[in-house]
């Protein structure tokens, strides 16, 4: 962790863009949709007029009253000008809360409560269709980015004047607040530092750099409320990479995008890959200029890994997955070039960064950690978050002497590398790896587009869940022969992939899941 920490300054979020300018002005930032706080600014700007935009705002937040120290909720409709608010709340010295766009009204304003007293940012279709109306009685003032409504101010209505200078603050005090993705119950709010925000920011540049020489343009499509954004523009704008932001993921329009754009670095979860495999097969080759792909924090099936390297016709690409947490940024790295992800192994999630991060496995019941008793992954790295918003004995639980529970099972090879097996709370007894099994199964059956493996009810097999491509019909002989080489499970429940319950980041609610499946056996009784 020390290269972590030498001359660690931070990496501060309201001058992000502001830097970036002084370094590279005329680079492009090129959106797929219109900015909600300067619909007129078109979607194509240069980096300096991304960072006059943010410095307007501020002033026009510190005409809402808004001051250095106050924490300020942002949650609005889905679009990147949720994060270009987060710089400009921190370049007045106050801290940005992001909220996903996608929580329910009634989970946004608990995550408010517990911010206690913040202002809020948010739009009328917000005040209007989703959250509860005691939004008014949990905030100190609530801004509107878009729309005007009786009981809050509108941010185009407030003078902006000349841009005052950036609020510097010290290093280690909160500087950004995210939320965990919810899947085991509501979200916690994860308080970052500008120092912790640089330890993240090292591991991921050292990783990429060895391997992109030139420039390069970035096609971006990560939740814009996720910490992982923050360095993933660090990295592009302070190298002068011209960056293409995606809100729409779905594979046609990405398509069309690619083929004009022609990115040589992507940055997506690895649920958005999964989508955009078939990409792989569109003639005018909107992968053909990819040089590397970047997974960020969650493991990837193998044949997506091997379609996406197949589409690339630039020499030697490559696949970086990171393995890591919103709680603690990348902890372990992998690279798949096409020739290893031809027979890789979906479960080995990689091997700590030298001198940034630490991994260890630790046993769950007495015995030594291995395949068939995996135990729990812990890691250190300068990148953890300080606490959890009002929740600090929660965050202390999951620390042991720096060493931080990342909440997942697994064991670690001869070679140092580590596997991950499954969820703690998705441990399925008696089963095995549930996520090797869905490896095997996408692998074997190209017609799959998602298939998770939840628990049966009490006494019966677990049950998988499977999405096909289109919604056509699932193969019921291509399905029997490649589950013959796993244990016993139910029938396949065929559902639509939008259909199921999912996280900002699209990761599937497996808990949530099971217990849709459940109710509807019930019902079905």
């Amino acid at each position: 962790m020390f290269l972590q920490r030498i001359g660690n300054r931070g990496l501060r979020l309201g001058t992000l863009v502001e830097r970036a300018a002084a370094r590279h002005p005329a680079n492009l930032m090129v959106f797929d949709h219109d900015l909600d706080i300067a619909p007129e600014a078109g979607r194509r700007l240069t980096v300096a007029e991304v960072a006059d935009l943010i410095a307007d705002c501020s002033s026009r937040l510190r005409q809402a009253g808004i001051r250095s120290g106050a924490r300020v909720v942002v949650h609005k409709s889905d679009g990147f000008d949720i994060m270009l608010l987060a710089c400009a709340v921190n370049r007045i010295g106050a801290v940005p809360v992001l909220l996903s766009p996608a929580l329910d009204g009634e989970t946004a304003a608990e995550l408010i409560r517990r911010a206690d007293r913040p202002h809020l940012i948010t739009d009328r279709a917000k005040l209007d269709g989703e959250l509860p109306a005691e939004v008014f009685e949990f905030t100190r003032s609530v801004v509107l980015a878009s729309g005007r409504h009786p009981d809050a101010l509108a941010l185009a209505d407030l003078g902006g004047g000349p841009p005052a200078p950036a609020v510097v603050l010290p290093a280690d005090l909160p500087m950004l607040i995210t939320h965990t993705s919810g899947t085991t119950g509501t979200p916690k709010l994860a308080v970052h530092t500008a120092r912790s925000m640089q330890a993240r920011y090292r591991p991921q540049r050292t990783a990429i750099a060895p391997f992109v020489r030139g420039c390069e343009t970035v096609a971006i499509h990560v939740s814009f409320v996720h910490s992982r954004l923050v360095t993933a523009l660090a990295i592009s704008l302070l190298k002068g990479y011209p960056v293409l932001v995606l809100r729409d993921g779905e594979p046609a329009p990405t398509a069309e995008l690619f083929a004009r754009l022609r990115p040589g670095i992507l940055e997506a979860h690895p649920n958005s890959y999964m989508s955009w495999e078939e990409l792989a097969d569109d003639p005018r080759g909107p992968l053909a200029n990819v040089k590397f792909f970047s997974s960020t924090f969650d493991a990837i099936h193998p044949r997506t890994v091997q379609r996406l390297l197949g589409a690339s016709r630039r020499s030697r690409p490559l696949f970086g997955q990171i393995y890591g947490q919103s709680e603690v940024g990348p902890a372990l790295l992998r690279a798949f070039s096409l020739k290893r992800a031809q027979d890789a192994d979906g479960r080995c999630v990689g091997m700590p960064v030298p001198g940034m991060t630490e991994a260890r496995v630790v046993s769950r019941g007495g015995r030594p950690p291995s395949a068939e008793n995996p135990g729990f992954i812990e890691v250190r790295s300068d990148g953890r978050i300080v606490t959890y918003l009002g929740e600090q004995q929660r965050y202390a639980e999951q620390l042991t002497d720096g060493w931080w529970r990342m909440g997942d099972v697994g064991y670690r090879t001869r070679w140092g590398c580590i596997h991950l097996l499954d969820r703690e709370v998705d441990v399925i007894p008696g089963f095995g790896s549930s996520l090797a099994a869905e490896d095997l199964l996408f692998t074997q059956l190209d017609q799959l587009a998602e298939v998770v493996i939840v628990p049966g009810a009490q006494g019966t097999p677990p049950v998988p869940v499977v999405c096909t491509k289109d919604g056509r019909p699932l193969d019921p002989a291509a399905w029997r022969a490649a589950a013959a080489r796993l244990p016993a499970m139910a029938e396949p429940v065929h559902w639509r992939l939008e259909d199921l319950p999912q996280t900002a980041t699209r990761k599937i609610k497996r808990l949530d899941l099971a217990r849709l499946l459940s109710a509807a056996a019930d019902h079905a009784e």
